[in-house]
């Protein structure tokens, strides 16, 4: 006769009752991290800006809640949307008060995945000057303000913390060749970031705390197509070694290992996600 599994305890996950808090997870890479993290056992603030989101983030809040449910029926909400602007300081503290609030429990994983680009995809002696300072409000500003937050909370409570940053390939795509050409103001906010988290990393020292960037190369998003010709999108293809374009859901696992325990001695890194693209 079999044994009964019934007494067998759970299998702990790797980031059960860990509160995460994902900017721009309303949709596309972000989005795609919330799920992974939720599947791993955190609990997530899926962050977006705009009222026109406001049913896309609740649609995650519910799948991310209804998937928990499923599994055990006396699990409270582990996903909440807040709306908040990352390129304002003071709705980037309200984000993570609100984090605490609603699991009353300190932040111990940020992901920066919010991001603008401008789908003129413009030179840059076509660039107009406020979609550069838009561009840089958010990817750059907004990137700061939340590392900023998140490092000064997780050193308060000593107990560590993951500061993840979802940058781009773009930034190294200019030296392996491949052209970032229209994406001059975008390539160059990401290209700030890595080097802030880099220096983060540094200056973390002895807090238990990581800071790391991940970058994608072209992502199967809105944000890739936007603006992007059917000869662009080609092009792409061709030159990645797999001859596709790259998933949100190739980029999840990277940013769930770095989230975890065992990315310890991964740090100050800019892991770049592209399939060989670049």
């Amino acid at each position: 006769m079999a044994e009964s599994n019934e007494n067998v305890p759970a299998q702990k996950l790797p980031l059960e009752n860990r509160v995460a808090i994902v900017t721009g997870s309303s949709r596309g890479i972000g989005k795609a991290i919330a799920l992974h993290l939720a599947s791993l056992g955190a609990k997530l603030i899926i962050n977006y800006s705009s009222s026109n989101s406001t049913t896309l983030a609740d649609d995650v809040v519910s799948q991310i809640n209804s998937n928990k449910s499923m599994n055990n029926s006396a699990v409270s909400a582990v996903a909440v949307a807040v709306k908040a602007d990352i390129s304002d300081p003071d709705s980037v503290k309200s984000l993570f008060d609100a984090a605490e609030s609603a699991f009353q429990s300190p932040v111990n994983i940020l992901v920066n995945s919010a991001a603008v680009c401008d789908e003129k995809h413009p030179t840059i002696m076509n660039t107009d000057l406020n979609d550069f300072d838009l561009t840089f409000s958010v990817n750059t500003r907004g990137s700061f303000l939340c590392c900023k937050e998140a490092a000064n909370r997780m050193i308060k409570r000593r107990g560590g913390g993951r500061i993840i940053c979802v940058t781009s390939s773009a930034t190294a795509s200019f030296r392996a060749g491949n052209g970032a050409q229209g994406r001059g103001a975008y390539t160059a906010s990401k290209a700030a970031v890595e080097a802030m988290v880099k220096i983060l990393a540094k200056e973390l020292k002895g807090t238990g705390i990581t800071a790391n960037c991940v970058a994608p190369g072209p992502i199967a998003t809105d944000m890739f197509f936007n603006g992007a010709t059917e000869e662009k999108v080609k092009k792409v293809i061709d030159e990645c070694p797999h001859g596709r374009l790259g998933q949100s859901e190739d980029v999840a696992p990277v940013v769930g290992f770095l989230a975890g325990d065992a990315s310890e001695w991964v740090n100050g890194q800019i892991i770049r996600v592209n399939g060989g693209y670049i």
